[in-house]
């Protein structure tokens, strides 16, 4: 129960800011109704909230759309969707979001910018538009959502505010439509994802028609900057969650300590240890956990001959420095380290 009132109150929040600044609260949602959802689940669900979303905006804004852009967007992104649906059901979305979310943390100096520095890049020709909207149906239809990507492509075109919300509504409510019998068709829409779907679509119309009194008072500058901020906070969000989806699935674990004239970075990926060690007499050392069958005979050897008559246990690790490749044997009994040696 608790976990819907969140997704509902965070639904508001998100489509109010990104009826705002015209997009973003697709990314800003996937990790959160990752509560209620499973990872394949939440592109479904999504997109009954942001098709909800598209509609209640074309009707409030659509005396302002853009239609040179819908007119070559919108026949490339439709076969597109097809493509990223039907990839979702064999890839794992979470790498793409990884990127995705590296590539929305680039607008960070966009934000930073001054007004008087904004600057319009030329108009795309119609190639690019078919292009542009190619990779927006392609995106959307693996993540669900991925307006706030495209942003930038938006802000730059030179289009007013009221026209970017009402053409990014033309562009995209039709993919989330196909999207949604996609999704159907593949199985993925059930019925706790229409309850959770339903739930979001509630919220956006809420979001919208609050939108209509609060877009007058906003200045083309600060819609700018509103637009680029939540591009930047999408890319935060994106990458954490996704990063986080990313070790949970491969039972990861990384720490960070201090040691002498250094630090060292531990890393556990699939039951596998790697280490990054920097000292600042040495420089950096990459090591890793390898089978004690990987050295060579006269390496095992020299292990064997230095091994305690009390050890029960015998890790090795390959530590790789620029040009050079050296081991460490480590002796444990009782689960306690009693020796090591260093060899090549």
């Amino acid at each position: 129960m608790w976990g819907l009132i969140i997704i509902f109150i965070c639904s508001i929040i998100s489509f109010l800011l990104s009826a705002i600044c015209g997009g973003g609260a697709g990314l800003i949602l996937i990790p959160v109704l990752g509560i209620a959802l499973s990872v394949s689940q939440v592109p479904a669900a999504l997109s009954i909230g942001t098709f909800t979303s598209s509609a209640t905006r074309l009707a409030a804004f659509k005396k302002h759309i853009n239609w040179h852009i819908v007119r070559y967007f919108v026949p490339a992104a439709i076969p597109a969707v097809w493509l990223g649906a039907w990839l979702l059901k064999y890839l794992n979305p979470v790498y793409l979001e990884i990127m995705m979310g590296l590539f929305l943390l680039s607008n960070i100096p966009s934000l930073l910018q001054k007004a008087k520095n904004e600057s319009f890049g030329h108009a795309p020709n119609n190639m690019a538009l078919t292009a542009i909207g190619f990779a927006a149906g392609f995106l959307s239809g693996i993540t669900g959502a991925v307006g706030v990507l495209f942003n930038r492509f938006y802000l730059r075109y030179g289009l007013t505010k009221e026209e970017i919300i009402a053409t990014r509504a033309a562009n995209e409510i039709i993919l989330h439509l196909i999207k949604i019998i996609l999704y159907a068709y593949l199985g993925l829409i059930t019925a706790r994802v229409v309850e959770v779907g339903v739930l979001v679509a509630i919220a956006a119309v809420i979001a919208t028609w609050a939108t209509k009194s609060v877009l007058p008072k906003l200045s083309e500058h600060l819609f700018r900057k509103i637009g680029y901020a939540t591009m930047v906070l999408s890319g935060v969000v994106m990458l954490t969650s996704a990063t986080n989806n990313l070790f949970a699935s491969n039972k990861g674990y990384l720490n960070t300590k201090l040691i002498t004239k250094g630090v060292e970075a531990n890393l556990q990926w699939q039951r596998k240890n790697f280490s990054l060690e920097f000292t600042y007499d040495e420089g950096f050392e990459f090591e890793v956990v390898i089978p004690f069958a990987e050295l060579n005979a006269t390496q095992q050897k020299t292990v064997m001959d230095a091994r305690p008559a009390n050890t029960q246990n015998i890790i090795i690790e390959a530590v790789y420095t620029i040009g050079e490749t050296s081991y460490e044997a480590y002796y444990f009994s009782n689960q306690q380290l009693i020796h090591k040696i260093d060899f090549r």
